[in-house]
C-alpha cells in the first residue's frame, strides 16, 4: 500500500504514546512529527503546514479537565484557521470531546487506541483538510476577484466643480447604510460611484453584487433576485440564491431600476419593506441584510406622474440622491479623462504613449458626447488603434463627421461602420492571422468569425 502524502504532527507528554504512534503512522504517511512539550507548538506551526495534529487533550499539569488540550485548540486555530486537530483523551469522556468538537477539534480518538480506526480516523480527516484549504483558496480567488473587478472601479476622476460635489456627497453617504438612488446619463459612471460608497461604507470587506434589471425579463425576475428551489419550475434542478441572498450583509446594486413593469416594482417594494425574500418554491422567508444603491437613466418623477413608477417604491429607494452630470456639463474634465485611457490603451495595445495636442483638446470639449465617459473611453481606444500618428487629431477621433455645433440634439453614427472597419484593419494587421486579430481585440476567435460573417469580411 502506497504511503499517503501527509504530515502528521502528534503533541503528547507521553513520549511511549508518542513513540507507538510514529512507529505505525509513519508506515502509512510520508512524515509523522512528534512533539512532547506543547510550548513548542506555536514555533511549529509558523515552521511547517501540517495536514492533521493529535493533540493530547490533558497534559500533566491539568490532568482531567481538558483545559489545557482547548487552550493549545485555540492556539493552533489562531495561527492556521484551517487546521484539522484530532484530540487524543485517555479518560472516555465523550462529553468533554464533544466540547473539542464544538470549540473547533475536527474529530477525537481514546486511548488506548486501536490502530485499524486510528488510520481510519486519520484518512478520513485529511479529506476536511483538503476541502479545507480548496475552501480557503475559493475565498482567497474571491476576494482577488473582487478587488482586480473593484480597481477597474475605482477611479472617479475629475476636478470640475460638479464632480467635486458628487464626491463630496459620495463621502457623506458612504459611512451610512441609506439608501442610494444615483441619476444619470448613459455612460456617466453610475456603477463607478455606487463600487466608490460601498469600497467607504462599512460593508466594504462584504459582496458588491451588481444587478442590471434592463437585462432581466419579467418572467426570470424573481428567480434571479429571490431565488428558487429545486423543482420550482422545469429547468430548477438544484436550489439555488437569488441576488439579494448572495448579497447578504454586502451591497446589492440594482442598475435600470426605471425598467421595471409596475408588478415587478410591487414584488422589489415588498422585499424591501420586509427585508426579507422567499425563493420561488417554498413558502420560507429568509432575512437579508443589504445596503441598497439604484441607478437609472429615466425620469423617475415624471414616470410616477404618468403611473409608471410606483410612488412609494421611489420614496423607499432615494434616501439619498446623487445626481451624475454628464460629459458636456463636466468638459473641464476631459483632458485628465483622455491622458487616463491613453495609458491604459497604449499599454494594451503596446504602442508608444500617444499625445492630444490643444486643438484636439478644444474640438473635444466642444463635441455634445451623447454616450458620456463611455463614449469617450471608446473614441480614445479607437483613436490608439487607428492613428500612426504619436500625436492625436481631431479626426483621429471620428469627431469630423459629426456637426455638434448646429443644435443641441445627441450626435448619431454608425458604430456598426466603425466596428466593421476596426476588424478589417486589426485582421490586416496581423495578415490575416484571426487568432492574432481576435486577441488584440479582445475577442473570441468564435466570437471574431461571427463579426466577419456579419460584416461580410
Amino acid at each position: 500500500m502506497d504511503k499517503a502524502d501527509a504530515r502528521i504532527l502528534i503533541v503528547d507528554d507521553d513520549q511511549d504514546v508518542l513513540l507507538a504512534a510514529k512507529l505505525f503512522l509513519k508506515q502509512h504517511v510520508s512524515i509523522v512529527h512528534t512533539e512532547k512539550n506543547p510550548e513548542n507548538l506555536p514555533g511549529l506551526l509558523r515552521a511547517d503546514n501540517y495536514d492533521v495534529i493529535l493533540l493530547d487533550m490533558n497534559f500533566t499539569r491539568d490532568a482531567t479537565s481538558g483545559k489545557e488540550g482547548f487552550y493549545w485548540l485555540n492556539k493552533i486555530l489562531e495561527i492556521d484557521p484551517a487546521a484539522v486537530v484530532i484530540f487524543i483523551t485517555g479518560y472516555g469522556d465523550i462529553e468533554l470531546a464533544v466540547q473539542g468538537i464544538k470549540e473547533g477539534a475536527t474529530n477525537f480518538i481514546l486511548k488506548p487506541w486501536d490502530n485499524k480506526k486510528l488510520l481510519a480516523t486519520i484518512m478520513a480527516n485529511l479529506k476536511v483538510r483538503s476541502s479545507n484549504q480548496e475552501l480557503q483558496d475559493l475565498r482567497s480567488r474571491q476576494k482577488m476577484m473582487i478587488a482586480d473587478q473593484d480597481q477597474a472601479y475605482c477611479n472617479i476622476i475629475g476636478n470640475s466643480a460638479a464632480m467635486q460635489q458628487v464626491m463630496a456627497t459620495v463621502k457623506k453617504v458612504a459611512v451610512t447604510d441609506a439608501n442610494i438612488l444615483i441619476l444619470g446619463e448613459n455612460g456617466t459612471g453610475k456603477e463607478m460611484i455606487a463600487r466608490a460608497i460601498h469600497r467607504a461604507s462599512k460593508r466594504h470587506d462584504q459582496v458588491f453584487i451588481s444587478v442590471d434589471l434592463g437585462a432581466i425579463s419579467e418572467t426570470l425576475f424573481e428567480s434571479e433576485l429571490f431565488g428558487f428551489k429545486k423543482g420550482a419550475f422545469t429547468d430548477a434542478r438544484e436550489d439555488r440564491a437569488g441576488r439579494f441572498e448572495a448579497a447578504n450583509k454586502g451591497t446589492i446594486f440594482l442598475d435600470e431600476i426605471g425598467n421595471l413593469t409596475f408588478n415587478l416594482q410591487s414584488k422589489l417594494l415588498s422585499v424591501l419593506q420586509s427585508r426579507k425574500v422567499v425563493r420561488l418554491g417554498t413558502n420560507k422567508e429568509i432575512p437579508v441584510d443589504v445596503r441598497l444603491i439604484c441607478a437609472t437613466n429615466m425620469p423617475l418623477y415624471q414616470m410616477v406622474k404618468e403611473n409608471k413608477f410606483r410612488q412609494d417604491l421611489l420614496y423607499r429607494i432615494n434616501t439619498v440622491e446623487i445626481t451624475i452630470p454628464p460629459l458636456r456639463e463636466r468638459t473641464e474634465d476631459i483632458p485628465l479623462l483622455v491622458e487616463y485611457f491613453l495609458e491604459i490603451y497604449c499599454k494594451k495595445y503596446k504602442t508608444t504613449l500617444k499625445r492630444v495636442n490643444t486643438s484636439t483638446y478644444k474640438r473635444l470639449e466642444k463635441h455634445h458626447w451623447p454616450g458620456n465617459i463611455r463614449e469617450l473611453q471608446h473614441a480614445v481606444e479607437r483613436a490608439v488603434i487607428m492613428s500612426e500618428s504619436n500625436i492625436l487629431e481631431p479626426h483621429d477621433f471620428f469627431l469630423t463627421q459629426f456637426d455638434d455645433s448646429t443644435d443641441n440634439e445627441p450626435a448619431v453614427y454608425n458604430l456598426e461602420d466603425t466596428e466593421r472597419m476596426l476588424i478589417r484593419k486589426v485582421i490586416d494587421k496581423h495578415g490575416g492571422n484571426i487568432s492574432k486579430a481576435a486577441k488584440e481585440l479582445g475577442l473570441t476567435r468564435a466570437s471574431l468569425y461571427r463579426r466577419i460573417e456579419k460584416y461580410g469580411l
